[in-house]
């Protein structure tokens, strides 16, 4: 579906010199290297998260698979075309929907853009009106539609912002930080949507994110690039697995408990009562619960995996060594 073949993005600079003569008649330049020699393969129906620090190439990458910008160098062929030759039938195909763009106009309904969506690319009126049901009964906002996107909130807005993206259907999706800036019940609401759009309409889908746990809910696997460079083209299982040196115990005790008790298990990271947290080496995980049965009276106890941002920080540990 995806293929990426040493793919290079190189921007030039210019350097200030400090001398107003030389800075406009004998400027001088720096290249900065965006990409460097990326290579990747991505599936049909296959659900990616693309992850990466602040200036890691994530964004870059995708403007170049979608067309939008033109690579220094390397090949990119998607579903048998290229994508700087920006062909009708290519664009038709594709979506790139960015948490911090706005497509909508501000002081219209956002049924205005949907429209005007729909004559970009021609989609017939018996297929809008059906894509405009779907899209809105998935994402429960037909109510909104209708009101001046100014008035919406910012997850409101979101909403619209994926029915405006997705409304011709696209056999793939860039989604360029979805839920950047959204409270977390909205974030909620926009991974769930993402999660039951992949499934139903069987897209291609590409996901980059600061929020990790956009990732762990919508994608099996990961590309982590950095400093232009691919890093890590795994499972996500694998990195937690690699990754996930501790485990959180959360215990619900019947009745308080002393210092001493407490740490006789291990050092609580937390203790309110009745809860009491622990993180636990995943080695010696076994023989804790042990203790812990044995020597603290709880009606309750559950363990969880670290989070993902917590593995991701102790990756990129390992990889600077």
């Amino acid at each position: 579906m995806i293929k990426v073949i040493n793919l290079t993005k190189i921007y030039k600079t210019h350097i200030k010199q400090n001398n107003p003569f030389k800075d406009v008649f004998l400027r001088k330049y720096k290249d900065i290297v965006a990409l460097d020699n990326v290579s990747f393969e991505i599936g049909e129906k296959e659900s990616v998260g693309f992850i990466g620090p602040n200036g890691a190439g994530k964004t870059t990458t995708l403007k170049i698979i979608s067309g939008i910008l033109y690579p220094t160098s390397g090949f990119v062929l998607i579903d048998e075309s290229t994508p700087f030759e920006k062909n009708p039938r290519f664009l038709k195909q594709i979506a790139f929907v960015m948490g911090q763009r706005n497509q909508l106009i501000w002081d219209l309904p956002a049924t205005d853009t949907f429209e005007l969506q729909k004559e970009i690319y021609e989609i017939p009126e018996q297929h809008y009106k059906k894509n405009v049901g779907e899209l809105t009964d998935i994402l429960k906002c037909s109510d909104l539609i209708s009101k001046p996107v100014k008035t919406l909130s910012l997850g409101e807005r979101m909403k619209m912002e994926l029915i405006a993206g997705l409304l011709h259907r696209p056999k793939i999706v860039f989604f360029d930080e979805p839920t950047i800036g959204l409270d977390i019940f909205s974030q909620e609401t926009i991974r769930t949507f993402i999660k039951q759009f992949q499934e139903e309409f069987k897209s291609t889908v590409i996901l980059t994110s600061h929020y990790l746990e956009d990732v762990k809910k919508l994608s099996k696997r990961l590309i982590i690039i950095n400093k232009g460079r691919i890093i890590y083209d795994g499972t996500l299982k694998k990195i937690i697995e690699q990754y996930s040196l501790t485990k959180r115990v959360t215990i619900t005790l019947e009745k308080p408990a002393n210092e001493t008790e407490l740490r006789a298990i291990d050092i609580p990271i937390s203790y309110t009562f009745p809860k009491v947290v622990y993180k636990i080496k995943r080695s010696v995980l076994p023989e804790k619960i042990k203790a812990i049965t044995q020597n603290l009276p709880f009606s309750d106890l559950s363990v969880e995996d670290e989070t993902i941002e917590d593995i991701i920080k102790v990756f990129f540990k390992e990889q600077k060594r």
